[in-house]
């Protein structure tokens, strides 16, 4: 009886977090801070609501109800595991912040190195700096909602290929700051991909990687070992591939070098600039864009 008056009282108890929409800015070299298209997350001012909410339940059970026994998705009672023990122990509501449709795993203690059991209908994983090194086939495989993906600031040096196979809502894939040497197939309606910061050279990136990927709008290779630019789709808008290796461009590299006709109108910035190739040296290699890259050219 104590328990349904719990979940009775809770569910009149307004929601403690709220998530503010803002413009799509990039952090670094431009590129977007995914948390700034989903929202501010105030996990201080969660907790106290949580905090509140327990205390309001024992009240209501009265004076002998202990409210440390009230428990909610993603509490963290006192008893929690020391620092240095095994993430993958514990469930992923206990070590993140889990709310409808997304999972915040943020700096985990203890250490996260493997990517957690994901609740069902997840559309939104942020599970940035922590120490996971590997993506297998099977840590997606049943989160078929997905629909963004940050894993930023971890220590992934291996993907399996069709670890996001399964993935066909995913528009948004962040691997930066990893140590990535090799992509896999990605989802094919992916919108923004980021991969700088990696260890990728150009025999780890397939030629028709990104060929296919027809509503791709950003791309983010920067700070790399590429030797080489990717073919990039007809619809890519933003393209970033500074510091790389990069040592010369062609005439198809961009535009299509047996038609002096063809214009492309929506690739608006490149970067090439931190590379060994000399823009000046291929004049007629940009005639189809708006703007010239960025880049050196003396």
């Amino acid at each position: 009886m104590g328990t349904l008056r719990v979940l009775l009282l809770l569910s009149f108890i307004p929601s403690p977090w709220v998530l503010c929409s803002t413009g799509k800015h990039f952090n670094q070299d431009s590129t977007l801070r995914l948390e700034q298209q989903d929202g501010l997350f105030n996990r201080e001012a969660y907790l106290e609501a949580r905090r509140s909410k327990r205390e309001a339940a024992a009240l209501w059970l009265g004076e002998d109800y202990d409210s440390s026994m009230v428990f909610l998705p993603a509490d963290e009672p006192d008893n929690a595991p020391a620092e240095g023990g095994d993430a993958s122990e514990l469930p992923t509501c206990l070590l993140c912040v889990c709310l409808t449709g997304s999972v915040y795993c943020e700096e985990v203690v203890p250490e996260m190195t493997a990517v957690p059991t994901l609740p069902k209908e997840t559309a939104y994983l942020y599970a940035r700096y922590n120490k996971i090194k590997k993506i297998t086939n099977k840590d997606f495989a049943d989160i078929v909602t997905l629909k963004r993906i940050d894993l930023t600031g971890n220590l992934i040096s291996e993907i399996e290929e069709g670890a996001f196979s399964k993935l066909t809502l995913l528009e948004e894939l962040n691997l930066a700051e990893n140590q990535l040497v090799k992509l896999p197939m990605l989802p094919g309606k992916l919108t923004t991909f980021n991969a700088n910061h990696n260890r990728l050279k150009t025999k780890g990136v397939k030629a028709n990687a990104f060929k296919k990927l027809e509503k791709l709008i950003n791309l983010f290779l920067g700070d790399n070992a590429l030797e080489a630019v990717p073919v990039i789709p007809e619809n890519v808008r933003i393209v970033h591939l500074q510091n790389n290796n990069i040592t010369d461009i062609s005439f198809d590299t961009f535009c299509k070098g047996n038609n002096t006709y063809y214009i492309r109108p929506n690739l608006m910035e490149v970067r090439l600039d931190g590379n060994p190739v000399l823009l000046s040296k291929y004049p007629n290699s940009f005639t189809c864009l708006k703007s010239l890259p960025v880049g050196q050219y003396r």
